[in-house]
């Protein structure tokens, strides 16, 4: 996949609304593999559910998303399958951890789909991100922080075109935060891929092609 494409999209519960001022929303918008790019948003606005319509998870949206200029709204269960197996990596905000499996069992779950990682290789991510002690921890016994790293770990943790990181960061530290970066530029340097982050104020220190108003 080499574009994501926004044909005046808005969410339908925004549809009343006299006027809607965003960079985002009901705008033509292309996200290019290989780019970077920053969302910005108060509370309310929308950036979760953009990534929700992106990734297929909703579809209570008007206008148009194309991926290389194919409806999305086209694509069959087979074809948003493996889309999210190869094209598209996504961290949410709540993070959809299972609190019932460990941290490891945690990434476990998407590698398995590619076995794009080795298992040394998420040990050493782990380590990184200075949660080496938690790999056989359930995840219900983590802190919120320690599972958004976790759930960004496995996000890395298949092929992708795009990968969207909707508020990473919101409960690490500045160093925490730096590493995560650090992280995220290699593997989508290695992988040729795009970023789309969104935030509230705190986000990924990177070098962003563009930045938008949500």
């Amino acid at each position: 996949m080499n574009s994501i494409h926004l044909q005046q999209t808005l969410p339908q519960v925004f549809a009343d609304r006299d006027a809607i001022a965003s960079d985002v929303w009901h705008q033509d918008i292309l996200f290019c593999k290989g780019k970077r790019y920053l969302i910005e948003a108060a509370s309310g606005t929308g950036k979760s559910s953009l990534c929700s319509f992106i990734y297929g998870y909703r579809c209570d949206y008007q206008g148009i998303i194309n991926f290389d200029e194919r409806n999305i709204r086209s694509l069959s269960i087979n074809e948003w399958v493996e889309i999210r197996k190869h094209s598209l990596s996504i961290l949410f905000q709540e993070l959809r951890i299972f609190p019932e499996l460990t941290a490891f069992e945690n990434v476990q779950l998407k590698n398995r789909l590619t076995n794009y990682k080795r298992k040394k290789d998420i040990l050493s991510l782990f380590e990184t991100l200075g949660i080496s002690d938690k790999v056989n921890q359930k995840a219900a016994k983590l802190s919120f922080g320690q599972q958004q790293r976790v759930a960004f770990i496995r996000s890395l943790c298949q092929p992708f075109d795009f990968i969207f990181l909707d508020e990473p960061i919101s409960h690490l530290d500045d160093e925490n935060g730096a590493t995560m970066s650090r992280m995220l530029t290699e593997e989508a340097e290695r992988q040729g891929a795009g970023i789309i982050v969104t935030s509230i104020g705190k986000y990924l220190g990177l070098e962003y092609d563009f930045s938008y108003k949500l």
